[in-house]
């Protein structure tokens, strides 16, 4: 269903990342998390830079707020980052913003790596993996093990204890074939269907994903904690 034919294979080979950055930042107070500085560089810097040091990485999409795109072009321009980067308009919901960056891709990609931009600590090797596990799976993402005892509630009592070994937390990059994922994405948005990520969109689909090993450094920047949090992790790296 998602193939596509071996001429057109041959034509399609480049691999972009694609960021939606249209967020309100509304846990941050309506300031843009995206350029709060983060141990020096503002927090989309360190997310940039990883993907500038990825190999597996072509071009980058940032779909962001569009009073916003010429801001973003300046700063990457400024901080000497070479690869392609396209802007394009971002939408209400993160669904809507990741769809809008998958369509603005150019006609020679053939996968893409959805990444948060505020998850400013990915490293280009697990970007690496998941690329290369999508193009073997079609559709792959980076998740880590779940440290706490989970329980499922109702009416706010437990009523199943959920075996660890059976869950993982779910990470960015999400990387798919890009038939793949414009055609999930389109769907869920056509039919209303709520989901929190983009391995959730495919799903709909009957499309499993392959999970691939994260980092529970990976995290994503939401609350000001989490600049204190990511501060720590960057002086560990440094060490």
């Amino acid at each position: 269903m998602f193939g596509r034919k071996k001429e057109e294979k041959t034509e399609r080979t480049l691999v972009y990342a694609v960021l939606p950055a249209a967020g309100t930042s509304r846990r941050m107070g309506g300031e843009n998390k995206l350029l709060l500085e983060l141990a020096g560089k503002p927090v989309i810097r360190y997310t940039l830079e990883a993907l500038e040091a990825c190999d597996a990485i072509d071009g980058i999409v940032l779909s962001c707020r569009e009073e916003e795109q010429d801001r973003y072009h300046a700063l990457y321009r400024e901080w000497g980052l070479t690869k392609p980067m396209i802007t394009t308009v971002g939408g209400e919901t993160r669904t809507q913003s990741v769809y809008h960056g998958v369509l603005a891709c150019p006609p020679e990609v053939a996968y893409v790596a959805i990444h948060d931009a505020a998850r400013p600590f990915v490293l280009p090797e697990q970007i690496a993996r998941t690329v290369e596990a999508a193009k073997r799976d079609t559709a792959a993402a980076l998740a880590v093990p779940v440290k706490d005892s989970i329980k499922r509630i109702k009416n706010g009592r437990m009523v199943e204890d959920v075996k660890r070994d059976t869950i993982v937390a779910a990470q960015t990059p999400q990387t798919f074939d890009i038939d793949l994922i414009r055609a999930a994405l389109y769907h869920v948005i056509e039919d209303g269907i709520a989901v929190t990520d983009d391995i959730g969109a495919v799903e709909t689909l009957g499309q499993p994903t392959t999970m691939v090993e994260g980092d529970y450094n990976n995290i994503k920047i939401t609350t000001r904690e989490d600049i204190l949090i990511g501060e720590r992790i960057l002086k560990e790296r440094r060490a």
